[in-house]
Formats: C-alpha cells, structure tokens, sequence
C-alpha cells in the first residue's frame, strides 16, 4: 500500500468512527427524549434524519413508548413524519394501538387507526388489550371499526375471557350483548366465567356461566 492509500484508509476509518459516535449519541438523545415527552428533541433529530421507527435496546417501537409511557407531545411528531409505520410490533407482538388501548386511551386509538394502525390482528389483538384495561366505549368503537369479537391469542384466549378477569363488567355486559361467546374455552381449558373465578368476581362467573349452559348449541 502505498503513502496516499495509507492515509486515505486512515481517513476513511476516522470518518466512521465519528459517524459512528454521533449516530450512537443520538440514538441515546432519541430514546431519552421519547421517555422524557422532549418533542423539541425529536423533531430536531428527524429533520436531522433519524428513523422515527427506531427501536430501543428492548426492541420497543418509539411510538409504542410514546403510548405506555403517555409521552404525547413526542407521539404528536412522531404522526406528523412521512415515513413512520404505525403499526410496529415489538417482540411480544404488541403494537402502539394494543398499547392505547390497554391504557383506555380512545382518543388515541381513533388517531392511529386513522395514521393506518391495523384495528384487527393475528394473535393477540388490540380488542383482547381494550377489555383488559380500556373502558367499554373503547371496545365498542374498536368492534364498530371492524374487530373480530371472538379473535382468539396465541393460547386461544378471547377479548371476553380477559374481560372477566381483569376488564369492568360493563365491558363484559357490552361484549356479551355484541355477541362474544361465552361457551369457548382456551388451551388451559378455561371459559369466561373460570377467568371470572380466577379474578374473585363469584356474582359475574355464574352469569357467565349461565350465558354459556343457555347458548344455542
């Protein structure tokens, strides 16, 4: 190699480490910013050309952050980019709109549907996060947008069985009078009103289970 090559090579590795450590510097800025609702931040880092997509070192979406840790100032920016995709998953299948309506956040559902967030899914579903922890006006507008209202997860749990447990009953009552069937069970074996007796709530299992013994065959 000769002289000039040497210090080309030499120049080049320079450039990449430098390019390296800013990039990394503002991955960390990123993260800290979404985390901490610091919209002036990340606006400046997107113009700047960072990935509104990126995924922290759990491999959680920014705008699925922006959801669990109610930073709305930063989700605000992130909606307003041309390239996010906003229906992410991260690694246990959870998406940003699975994350709003877990936290009861309707205003926020409707506005990521509208960004293209999938209403309905494979797996666990958007639905199965509302009855668990969104009030009842949540999942009615997400079975008036298109949810399938028996979706079965990964281990055949339904949006009824979690809302039996953990959900209000007024949720349950909606699911219900919308057609959820209370006869299904899950891989454990379980139906609705065996969640209801999990979660201690002796009155709603037994309606639970009379709904079911009542279904027509």
């Amino acid at each position: 190699m000769n002289r000039m090559n040497y210090f080309k090579k030499i120049a080049q590795l320079i450039l990449a480490l430098c390019f390296s450590g800013a990039h990394a510097g503002a991955y960390e800025d990123f993260f800290k910013a979404v985390v901490l609702d610091d919209a002036t931040t990340v606006e400046r880092l997107i113009q700047r050309g960072f990935d509104p997509n990126s995924r922290n070192e759990d491999g959680q979406p920014a705008l699925l952050l922006c959801m669990r840790e109610g930073s709305e100032r930063v989700a605000e920016v992130l909606l307003q980019s041309p390239t996010l995709e906003p229906d992410l998953a991260n690694a246990a299948g959870e998406t940003s709109l699975m994350m709003a309506a877990l936290k009861g956040r309707t205003d926020w559902a409707k506005r990521l549907a509208e960004r293209g967030a999938r209403i309905d899914r494979e797996g666990w579903t958007p639905l199965h996060y509302a009855a668990t922890g969104g009030p009842p006006e949540l999942s009615r507008w997400l079975l008036d947008a298109g949810a399938r209202i028996n979706a079965r997860s990964p281990n055949g749990t339904t949006a009824l069985m979690m809302a039996s447990r953990y959900g209000s009953e007024a949720t349950v009552h909606l699911l219900l009078q919308r057609g959820a069937d209370a006869r299904l069970h899950n891989d454990r074996q379980l139906d609705a009103a065996a969640f209801a007796r999990l979660g201690g709530r002796e009155p709603l299992a037994a309606l639970l289970a009379t709904r079911a013994a009542s279904a027509p065959k």
